[in-house]
This record gives C-alpha cells, structure tokens and sequence, in this order.
C-alpha cells in the first residue's frame, strides 16, 4: 500500500513539472507565438479539435505553413522524380497506358449492362494499374483476388485516415499502436500491403539485370547497389518498401476518390453532365479514342475537372511539414521543429478566388467567353518544394479517364437528383465521399 502510494505522489509530481515546464516554455516565447489556444503537455490542443470536423476545427485554431523531412525526403522525392519519368511519366508512353487502361474499364462497365452498381473498386482496379505498370512493371488482372484484397486495404487505410480515430492515430501513434481499437485493423491493412511490396522486391533482387531495369523496384535496387559504399546512403530496403508503398498507395487512392465523387457530382448536376456529353461528341466524337492534347480545344471539360477537384477537396489539411529552424512568419515565431499543416481547403473554399465556394459550380474555371481560365486558388497538388510530384500523372489521369467514360456511358443514379447527397462522409486528412449507386447507360 505504501508503495503504490509513493509510486501515485511520484506520478502526479512528475506531471506537475511536465505542466509548469510547459507554462514556462510558453510563457517564455509568448509574445513571439501566432495567437491561438495554450496547448496542453503531451496533447498539446487535442481537446480543442472537433475531431469529426479536423479540417474545421484547425481552421479555427491555426493558419499552415511549409514544412521539410531533410535530406531522407529530399533525396528519395529526386530519385522518384527522375525515375518515373524514365518509365514514360510525362511522355507518350504513359499516356498510352492510361488509354489501354481506360479500354479495360469500358468493357468492364459494359460487362454491367445497365446494372445498378458501387463503381468504388471498378475506378480503384483501373486506377491503380497505371501506378502498378510503373511500380511493378506490370498491371493486375481485374478479377486477381491478391489485387482485389489490396485494394481493400487500401481503401480501409484511405477511410480511417478521415475518421476521428484515425486523426488521433496520426497525431499519438506511438502510443495508439499499442491499444486495442479500429486503429488495429488500419495498421494490419498497411502491414499487408507492405508484406506484398516485400515480396515483390524479392522477386525482383532475384531476377534483376543491372543493365535492364523493369520497373521502379528494380531501379532503387540498382541505386542501392551503386551506393553500398556510402555510410550516409538513403537508399536502404525499408526505404525501398514504405517510398514504393507511398506511390503505390497514393498512385491508387487519390484519383479513383477524386472520379468517384466527380460521378456524383455529376448525377447531381444533370446540366453539367449534359454539356460535357456536348463538347465530347463536338470535339472528338464517338469513334476515336480520346488523346491528352485534346484537351486544349475542351475548356468545359478542364473547368468541371478542375471543379471537381476543387468542390472534392482530396487532402483539405495537405500533409504534415516541419519547420528546420526558428522561422518568422507574418511577424510570428514558428520554433524550429514545430509541426504544421498546409491548410490546402482554405485556399480551395476562398470567396477571393471562388465566386461560390460552397456550390459545385465550373463557371468558377471559365470566363466570360467560355474559355478556361487559371485561378490562383487551385491548389489540390499543395504548392512550393513539396508539392505533389505525381500532379502531372494524376491530371492525364483525370482527363483521360472521365473524357473516355463520359464518350461511352450517361450516369444514372437510382435516386433524382435533387435528393443526392454530395456532402462528404468524413472530413479528416482525407475527405472521403459518401457511398452510392449508379447505372452506366451506354450512349
């Protein structure tokens, strides 16, 4: 008894001094630090966030900021830049893959004849086997089942990251790793996909040809190779499977969300679906296949993507940064270290930009002629150093993609339209849509 006594008073003066270190490092830097609410030790302003709205409650606690992971993220950010234009990123080759891609995904909407039908996995198989093709070299058979399960998992890992769990998992996850929870399940959907990137690699060491690489598993091993001799290399195994799992995963969950709410929001907007229909048929009609360069004789298309995208708000809070030194910003202190988020919604939702930034609405990309106009608040991709370095590859994507299904298919969704809901289901580090279906009509 005495001793679980001792071990409580040691315990609650421990904490004592954690808080008034905490007050006094605060109090110290007060006058330096963007105004906002006293963080508490530990979890700092958890407590103030709605963690059902995290966007929201950020936004009224903080203003964002830049952030760099040092030379680790510097050097693999530049190794996956040079390496995925040497498999045709930017180029024609790529595009061809996409076209052969869009190809399967009609004939797998055709397969439905009319059916009413969750289009979630149909857009994640086909999205997901362009970054495969780069990745592994090769796509994925719709019907494998090892694929199937992948893009399960992640679909759930995408989905928990929205979820007021998930965000505490994100913010704690060295101590949430070790409590039971739905944190458990997000954690074994990412230990399987790593175990699968895993096992590609193995294959690949097995058969790699120095000379020749594949794909770009095998052109981190042949750099890893080259760099065995550098104690300070970054190009290690672990960085070889979690870089191939970023692209993987990101490569595949950004862009099928993006069409899939862009689906809905065309239900949703009936007029808008009709005028796309229009200027397909009028540009490139029924019988060729559509090219990426069409798109510049189709400002309609490029506005509703570009509303799409900004209406859909992929990644409202951007990725975390950190600042690596003390920085002054706006007349503040940012210490060096501090953690802070890219408030990329913010931007997206601004009326400075966005005449209506509530409403779906592509007029906000066009002017008064018609044509496609630029805006200053389009940032989906993030911007500066660290913006998304895929944004080229996801933009062909878009295009691509929804210009080939919208040649081929009208939606139909079983509900009308004014009773579709296009509000999201959750709102965290992802904003995910809610669930539905539809018919494709062939045209």
């Amino acid at each position: 008894m005495l001793a679980s006594g001792l071990l409580l008073v040691t315990l609650l003066a421990c904490l004592m001094v954690m808080v008034l270190m905490s007050v006094w490092r605060q109090r110290k830097i007060w006058g330096k630090l963007p105004p906002g609410p006293t963080p508490l030790p530990f979890i700092g302003n958890y407590l103030q966030l709605n963690t059902e709205q995290m966007y929201n409650s950020l936004m009224k606690v903080s203003q964002g900021v830049a952030f760099s992971n040092g030379d680790r993220a510097k050097q693999l950010r530049r190794f996956s830049i040079t390496t995925l234009r040497y498999f045709g990123v930017g180029k024609r080759g790529i595009e061809e893959r996409i076209q052969e891609e869009a190809g399967f995904l009609i004939e797998a909407f055709r397969g439905t004849r009319g059916a009413i039908i969750d289009p979630t996995f149909f857009l994640s198989r086909t999205v997901s086997n362009v970054i495969s093709s780069l990745v592994f070299g090769d796509r994925f058979d719709y019907e494998n089942k090892e694929f199937l399960s992948l893009l399960r998992m992640m679909l759930g890992s995408f989905q928990f990251t929205a979820t007021s769990t998930g965000q505490l998992y994100e913010m704690f996850y060295s101590v949430m790793k070790h409590m039971p929870g739905p944190q458990q399940q997000a954690f074994k959907e990412l230990q399987g996909l790593e175990d699968f990137i895993a096992k590609k690699v193995e294959h690949n060491q097995r058969t790699l040809d120095p000379n020749s690489p594949r794909d770009f598993i095998d052109s981190f091993l042949i750099h890893m190779q080259e760099e065995q001799k550098n104690p300070n290399t970054e190009f290690s195994m672990k960085n070889l499977v979690l870089t191939t799992l970023n692209l993987f995963f990101a490569g595949t969950e950004t862009v099928s969300t993006t069409l899939r709410y862009g689906f809905l929001l065309l239900m949703k907007h009936p007029d808008v679906e009709a005028k796309v229909h229009e200027e397909i048929d009028r540009v490139i009609g029924k019988n060729r296949q559509p090219k990426f360069e069409d798109r510049a004789k189709m400002p309609y298309m490029e506005a509703v993507i570009h509303e799409i995208q900004r209406f859909g708000n992929m990644i409202p809070m951007g990725l975390a940064r950190r600042v690596t030194k003390d920085t002054k910003f706006r007349g503040f202190l940012l210490p060096k270290g501090t953690e802070v988020f890219p408030m990329l919604g913010s931007v997206l939702r601004d009326p400075k930009f966005f005449s209506k930034p509530q409403d779906f609405n592509p007029q906000h990309f066009l002017d008064e002629k018609g044509q496609f106009k630029k805006s200053d608040g389009f940032v989906p991709f993030s911007v500066g150093k660290r913006y998304c370095f895929g944004e080229g590859l996801a933009r062909m994507e878009l295009f691509l993609f929804l210009t080939t299904i919208m040649q081929n298919f009208c939606f139909k969704s079983p509900q009308s339209p004014q009773d579709i809901d296009v509000s999201p289901k959750h709102v965290g580090f992802a904003t995910i849509p809610r669930n539905y279906t539809m018919s494709f009509l062939p045209r």
